[in-house]
């Protein structure tokens, strides 16, 4: 179901996440300049822009745009040969240390109102650098796609699920 949801078992090539990701951020775009044209056209002037921002116009298109941002990002990493199970989480993982460090430690962080460090943004900076220039599935010769797993000798056990996914995206 998760791999449905969020296109862990598709791929997406390079050029096409390219322009997905363009093509989102200005669909993400207009809807926020729509948004904001109907809070400052209907608002009142009781009505704080803290409040404006916890109503259902744009809590739903926040999720909309993280599920998509992520579901791109994910058939990118699953393309690029990587597992995204894997993957993201480690990064989401990075992130929220990033700016744990950040907040507690306010001299690392890139600016007052930052809420990162400067090896959290190399950190992203790189992983979007390898989404958009890292070769793809493409690259791989199909004999090597066709030869069978190795089978372990007889009397070792089979290997977990869990195991094996972490075993082929360390290379092990």
């Amino acid at each position: 179901m998760l791999g449905f949801l969020f296109g862990f078992n598709a791929r997406l090539g390079r050029m096409q996440y390219f322009l997905a990701t363009i093509a989102l951020a200005v669909v993400m775009t207009a809807i926020c300049f729509a948004i904001a044209g109907s809070l400052f056209q209907h608002g009142t002037r009781e009505v704080l822009p803290s409040e404006a921002l916890h109503s259902w116009p744009v809590i739903l298109p926040a999720v909309f745009f993280g599920w998509a941002t992520f579901t791109l990002q994910s058939m990118r990493v699953r393309d690029i040969g990587w597992d995204p199970v894997c993957v993201i989480p480690a990064w989401i993982a990075i992130l929220i240390v990033d700016s744990v460090v950040a907040g507690r430690i306010p001299a690392w962080s890139v600016g007052e109102e930052h809420a990162g460090t400067i090896v959290g943004a190399l950190i992203n900076l790189a992983l979007f650098l390898a989404m958009l220039f890292w070769p793809g599935g493409d690259y791989e010769s199909p004999t090597s796609a066709k030869l069978p797993p190795a089978k372990p000798p007889r009397g070792t056990p089979a290997p977990s699920a869990a195991a094996a996914r972490i075993a082929r995206v360390t290379g092990a």
